[in-house]
């Protein structure tokens, strides 16, 4: 009896031990030390710059940053409203459209911007089309243009896990570092 209970918590031991690196493989997040950051200042979401096959990948991740912001009890967050479709896939344009986004945003009064870039935004290909994010996020001081904070992420899931909701916790995950010291 006694070897028995031995090899059944050895057992435990190491199907406990192999599910915990088994979901530790499935995400990696990389980001800079939190800025201390105003709570009530005006924010911003420009456009994130779509670096996949996926159409709208960027507008898709925007959409959740901005409710995440709005989550996470920041001041007033307002969207860009100017042309921020990306033609192509490698179209050229992501400084231009970066500079025209920032100058309107200093227009606007914003102090913050969260930028973005999504660099995979899909199922992937297999039997268990597991759904894959990649981001890459910035938070910029407007009225400087200086990068305050950055992070950047991969996250996969299960198979019948949404592909947004994949999303959502890997830029929950990095918002929850840049604003960890908003005051």
């Amino acid at each position: 009896m006694n070897h028995c209970t031995f090899f059944v918590r050895r057992l435990r031991l190491f199907t406990g031990a192999a599910l915990l690196a088994l979901l530790s493989a499935c995400s990696t997040v990389d980001h800079g030390k939190a800025p201390a950051l105003e709570k009530n200042a005006s924010w911003a979401v420009l456009p994130f710059e779509n670096h996949t096959e996926t159409p709208m990948a960027g507008s898709r991740a925007e959409s959740i940053a901005a409710a995440l912001l709005n989550v996470q009890g920041v001041g007033s967050v307002k969207r860009y409203t100017g042309d921020a479709q990306q033609e192509t896939l490698f179209d050229g344009r992501d400084t231009k459209r970066r500079e025209d986004a920032l100058a309107w945003a200093r227009g606007e009064g914003v102090r913050y911007a969260l930028l973005g870039a999504v660099d995979e935004w899909r199922y992937k290909v297999g039997v268990d089309g597991e759904p894959a994010v990649g981001l890459a996020l910035e938070i910029v001081e407007v009225s400087s243009g200086e990068t305050v904070w950055s992070g950047a992420g991969g996250k996969s899931g299960w198979s019948r896990e949404a592909l947004s909701a994949v999303g959502q916790k890997l830029m929950r995950s990095l918002l929850g570092t840049g604003l960890a010291n908003v005051r």
